[in-house]
């Protein structure tokens, strides 16, 4: 993930000094772990400040509002009690060269500050600290203790002091290129290093593009450039100087992530906070989904591991009660054919009663002919009790073995992050899974309460709409909700998948086409997406019925037709993309 440089929090500060001063605070509201929102209103305008500690993401920028959900957030309480109804007047460099900026608060614009809110945007050692008008630390993002640092401790009550300052030199305009040159080539090294090793401010992100818009590689070495290749770079380096010192910016979207200078740019945005509100929310979507995705998925292995160990233990006990009935028959004709009996027998021979067939019957010699039967009779007795206790367990535990398999199947659809949706979606699979017993609620988490759910939808090639579960809490929407009188409902047959609505108006008859392209999504959502054919089902919605204390997404069916769906045919249309539908 590329970090925010100083090239980029000053065209983030430059924006937000032109557009956001002076500004009322209005709310604050803590997203996460690592980000406050500030909701500020100028004169003609309203929006939200997002301050970012997060390591790999920390950064200043107008964003979208925060979700509709409680704040339990200690942090952002503190500030909201401190600076709320306060202005915010001044955002300032704290020092040359340093990612560390001073908000400063005040109850009207032209008055001394009450309150400065320091943010330091420093990868893994970012912090945002809250201070009295004479700087002493009310409350901070995290504090840290001497134990775990020995150079600088953040901690309630104590002056606050800036971070130790960088040794590399501040790069200038005034210096020349002769300077310039010989500080960089001293130690012969690769370009991009020997840059960054010795300026402070640089980035990689800065310097690469840099050095590939002046013709070099930035692995070459620096022994390796002639006289017009450090001419071509020094007039770069120069002209990202005066850039800077004139706030002139260009935030794009570059082939790797974003550039706030053009160098390499692809694809223009209309403003830096724009630009960084939508590169880091993208890219802390894409790692929040892998973590979940990674988390749930070695849950649900761990969890049908054990179940399906209970239930072959299960079958193996009912397999040993499928003898009781035959104890109760060869008892039958043991206490039926008493005088055949001879003390001292191991083993007696008698006809079945029905087939006439000899069935041999191992004895104890030491007990009588009667002895021997009652304990058929014991054993019989004793098999059946253990299988009227068993059935239901094993019963209970198959079916949530296949709950669970409806929701292993809805996690495999959901095989890389494409679209904020896919979180979402994987976050109430997650949410669901909780709501079952099968997680625990993480700390500062709350349920999804969303009235409105969103389905895949397609049109089928008659035009007609087509809808698909994401997972089983929407599968339940789906199927007993949004599902209307002259729809037709579709599903794999005895394979976990998403349930399928096929919209149809009173009188509408879907022909074969439509039928063939709603069976082969059906086969597509499913669990057997990587077959060739896959039995799918369909039938009206009023024949589709939860069983009661069901879980999510379980039901049953009647007066259902088969047809065959071909997942791979449907994969094209997937590629083509879905929209969504809100209900």
């Amino acid at each position: 993930m590329q970090p925010v440089d100083y090239t980029t929090l000053m065209a983030s500060c430059s924006e937000l000094r032109s557009q956001w001063l002076p500004a009322r605070l209005e709310q604050v509201y803590q997203r996460d772990r690592f980000t406050i929102s500030l909701a500020l209103r100028t004169l003609n305008k309203r929006g939200w400040l997002d301050i970012s500690w997060h390591p790999q993401a920390a950064r200043i920028c107008i964003s979208d509002p925060p979700p509709r959900i409680p704040d339990t957030f200690t942090f952002s309480q503190q500030l909201k009690h401190q600076l709320g109804g306060l202005a915010l007047i001044v955002i300032a460099e704290v020092s040359p060269w340093e990612r560390v900026l001073d908000l400063q608060f005040a109850k009207r614009p032209g008055e001394k500050p009450l309150w400065h809110l320091y943010v330091e945007v420093m990868t893994k050692y970012s912090n945002v600290i809250l201070t009295t008008a004479d700087n002493l630390v009310v409350t901070c993002a995290h504090q840290v203790n001497s134990q775990q640092s020995s150079v600088r401790q953040i901690q309630t009550g104590q002056p606050y002091e800036l971070p130790p300052s960088l040794t590399n030199p501040i790069p200038s305009l005034q210096e020349t290129q002769q300077q310039w040159q010989e500080r960089i080539s001293l130690i012969p090294g690769s370009l991009w290093r020997n840059l960054i090793q010795n300026y402070r401010g640089l980035s990689k992100a800065l310097v690469h593009p840099m050095i590939k818009i002046a013709g070099l590689d930035p692995q070459q070495l620096t022994n390796s450039l002639n006289k017009s290749d450090w001419e071509k770079l020094f007039q770069l380096w120069q002209k990202w100087l005066q850039g800077l010192e004139k706030l002139i910016f260009c935030p794009s979207w570059t082939s790797t992530g974003y550039t706030v200078t053009g160098w390499k740019g692809i694809e223009s945005v209309n403003t830096v906070g724009e630009l960084l509100n939508r590169y880091y929310t993208q890219q802390l979507n894409q790692q929040e989904f892998g973590q979940l995705h990674h988390q749930i998925s070695q849950k649900l292995n761990s969890i049908t591991a054990k179940l399906q160990l209970k239930a072959d233990t299960f079958t193996q006990r009912l397999k040993q009660s499928d003898g009781a009935e035959l104890l109760r028959s060869q008892a039958d004709l043991l206490m039926a054919n008493l005088q055949e009996w001879q003390p001292g027998m191991k083993h007696i021979s008698l006809k079945d009663f029905e087939t006439q067939e000899v069935v041999v019957i191992k004895l104890d010699p030491e007990k009588n002919a009667v002895q021997n039967a009652q304990n058929f009779y014991k054993k019989h007795q004793k098999l059946k009790r253990a299988r009227r206790a068993v059935e239901p367990l094993f019963a209970e535990v198959k079916a949530e073995i296949d709950y669970l398999e409806h929701v292993v199947a809805f996690v495999s659809q959901l095989d890389s992050y494409r679209s904020p949706e896919d979180l979402q979606t994987l976050k109430e699979i997650r949410d669901e899974l909780i709501q079952q017993g099968y997680l625990k609620t993480p700390e500062h988490h709350h349920q999804n309460n969303k009235k409105d759910t969103e389905f895949y939808r397609y049109q089928t090639p008659s035009g007609l709409e087509l809808l698909v579960g994401r997972n089983n809490r929407q599968n339940d929407l789906l199927t007993f909700r949004v599902a209307g009188d002259y729809d037709l409902w579709f599903h794999t047959q005895e394979i976990p998948g998403s349930h399928v609505l096929l919209r149809l108006d009173a009188g509408t008859i879907p022909d074969e086409v439509d039928l063939q392209f709603v069976a082969d999504l059906s086969a597509f959502y499913s669990r057997a997406r990587q077959s060739e054919v896959v039995p799918v089902i369909y039938t009206k919605p009023k024949f589709v019925y939860k069983p009661k204390g069901a879980k999510p997404g379980m039901v049953v069916y009647n007066q259902e037709q088969i047809l065959w769906g071909k997942p791979q045919s449907a994969e094209v249309h997937t590629k083509q993309g879905s929209t969504s539908a809100e209900f």
